[in-house]
């Protein structure tokens, strides 16, 4: 099945469901993107480095040493 088709059958099923129903898809819905979201947060930290160049980054951007877009157009 095709993701559209499949987007579409649930979309279906949950405008049948009851407003008691929806909590309850509404709640395993936010559990699978957190769970996603953990997923992903892990693999990045399983890089090595990662976190250290990260934190340098964000260090970076608070203290305005970043290359806007533009200046990334003018050079590229």
């Amino acid at each position: 099945m095709k993701t559209q088709e499949l987007r579409q059958n649930l979309k279906q099923s949950i405008d049948s469901l009851s407003p008691e129903r929806l909590l309850v898809v509404a709640d395993f819905l936010a559990y699978l993107a957190e769970r996603e979201s953990n997923e992903a947060t892990n693999e990045l930290l399983k890089i090595p480095g990662f976190l250290e160049a990260f934190n340098k980054a964000r260090t970076d951007v608070a203290a305005g040493k970043v290359t806007t877009v533009e200046q990334l157009k003018r050079k590229y």
